[in-house]
């Protein structure tokens, strides 16, 4: 039988015991993947994140986290180390989630690979980010890490990269498998294809593993059973072109003129919701059955947050930062996994 849809408020989050392992994090976000390693025990001692509302937000959610703000190209192993109190080898996991813009199946992607480009609310050269990430597991050497990325980097000519990206990770001393999961079945009221590397050092000689699909998925009306939430002003497409294309936009179909405006359905899983279709203007995911984006408390039912995780900023960077965001329960399923069936005993 299907549970009910729910997500652990942060105060039940913060009240479960520690399990006694440890996590840093790299290319952070808001601390979607961070809470999903909560929800299951984990420790989460550091984390990194660039983009300065990303980072605010970071803060106000994972206080007792030490969190660097700088560029990673500028970050080392040691210094990770040396604010932990870790030495090389002692920490369980080392999460990350490089930005993937530059590999996204939309568009000419290989056309800006070794360009820089904005970000967010900054401009920075995104596609060699991984080979960072590489960099400070190297020198770092956990037990086991887990990386991130979006599912156009194992499609056309970014194969090339994917080949390149897995053979360094296990130059670093790690047995590694790759991948692809949805989020939709992972306990998430959202269709999110993801690429997810888990990796295992060496000489701890087991294999890297990944959680098992779940029987059931939960969709948009699960989701919103027990929400009675305001709407926020700044949801509404009426006044855009996208919402004169609404009406004739069938539930549960795309738009056939505008690019990635999407009708969700209720009795589905959401489809994906992305960081650019945060827009009031853009498209992108819209509501069923009124013309609008969905409202903040809407989004975090979706992407699988706590209904009191804080967001920083106006309406579009909200949204953009759980567009950006690894859903909290799927990650805590991969958590689980990696605890369970990798580093107890």
């Amino acid at each position: 039988m299907k549970p009910a849809y729910a997500v652990p408020t942060m105060q039940e989050i913060a009240g479960l015991p520690w399990n006694g392992m440890t996590v840093a994090s790299l290319f952070s976000g808001c601390g979607g993947s961070s809470l999903g390693y909560k929800m299951q025990g984990f420790k989460v001692l550091w984390a990194s994140e660039f983009i300065p509302l990303a980072a605010e937000t970071y803060r106000a959610n994972h206080a007792d986290t030490i969190l660097d703000t700088r560029d990673i190209r500028t970050v080392t192993a040691a210094e990770i180390m040396s604010a932990t109190g870790l030495s090389a080898g002692q920490l369980d996991i080392l999460d990350g989630s490089p930005p993937c813009s530059s590999f996204s199946v939309a568009g000419k992607r290989h056309k800006g690979w070794g360009e820089t480009h904005r970000y967010s609310d900054k401009k920075q050269r995104t596609d060699d980010l991984f080979y960072e990430y590489a960099r400070i597991l190297r020198d770092l050497q956990p037990r086991a890490f887990v990386a991130e990325n979006v599912t156009g980097l194992v499609t056309g000519r970014a194969k090339g990269y994917f080949l390149e990206i897995l053979a360094a990770l296990k130059q670093c001393g790690y047995r590694v498998k790759c991948r692809l999961l949805d989020a939709q079945w992972l306990g998430v009221p959202q269709a999110r294809k993801r690429v997810i590397f888990v990796g295992v050092r060496e000489d701890l000689q087991r294999e890297p593993d990944h959680p098992q699909p779940l029987p059931y998925r939960y969709s948009l009306r699960d989701a919103f059973a027990t929400l009675a939430a305001p709407i926020e002003p700044d949801c509404d497409i009426t006044r855009f072109a996208i919402g004169r294309e609404y009406n004739s936009t069938r539930i549960g179909q795309s738009s056939e003129r505008y690019f990635n405006l999407r009708r969700a359905d209720f009795s589905l899983p959401c489809p994906t919701i992305t960081a650019t279709g945060a827009e009031p203007a853009a498209a992108g995911v819209v509501h069923p059955t009124e013309c609008r984006k969905f409202s903040i408390a809407e989004l975090k039912r979706i992407c699988a947050f706590p209904d009191d995780f804080v967001l920083c900023g106006a309406y579009e960077k909200q949204a953009e930062r759980l567009g950006r965001a690894v859903p909290p329960v799927m990650m805590s399923h991969i958590a689980r996994t990696i605890r369970d069936n990798i580093l107890k005993g």
